[in-house]
């Protein structure tokens, strides 16, 4: 398993993951399609021309389950048992087709859960960064985890 357990996470600790994704304008046109989302800035490059970018830009929900995800092998792959919530999503530069991402994750917080003592939560701050290490997204999610077997802690 390539996730780690609540006990396992430490307050600061820092996760540059290794895969990185270059964007295309398929998975920006898929994605917009498939969630329905039909703004022409997205899946319009003649519309996009008179727009301040002159390109269709990525879809940001796209963005942030790319970033989100791009982190899962590392921290949480088998060892969450789901997502609470995404908290202080930001894109504060956009993302264009061609452009590659590398994603970095930081532990917050991490307490017991009061409600499921076989879980603890874990509050993670994902940031991206494109080709020119320029900050294209970041989030807080919080995760609730398992804890270690009895038998390991």
């Amino acid at each position: 398993m390539a996730g780690l357990y609540f006990e396992q996470f430490e307050i600061g600790q820092m996760f540059r993951h290794d895969v990185r994704r270059t964007v295309t304008e398929t998975d920006n046109v898929l994605f917009s399609t498939m969630t329905h989302n039909p703004a022409a800035i997205h899946i319009d490059a003649e519309y996009s021309k008179g727009t301040e970018f002159g390109k269709p830009l990525m879809n940001s929900a796209f963005t942030l389950g790319l970033m989100v995800g791009i982190s899962v092998a590392d921290t949480t792959l088998g060892t969450t048992v789901g997502n609470l919530g995404w908290d202080e999503v930001r894109f504060p530069r956009p993302v264009f087709a061609g452009d590659t991402l590398r994603v970095e994750t930081t532990v917050l917080e991490k307490r017991h859960s009061k409600s499921r003592p076989e879980n603890g939560i874990v509050v993670f701050q994902h940031t991206a960064f494109n080709q020119r290490d320029e900050v294209v997204a970041s989030c807080k999610r919080s995760g609730l985890m398992y804890r270690l077997p009895a038998e390991a802690r």
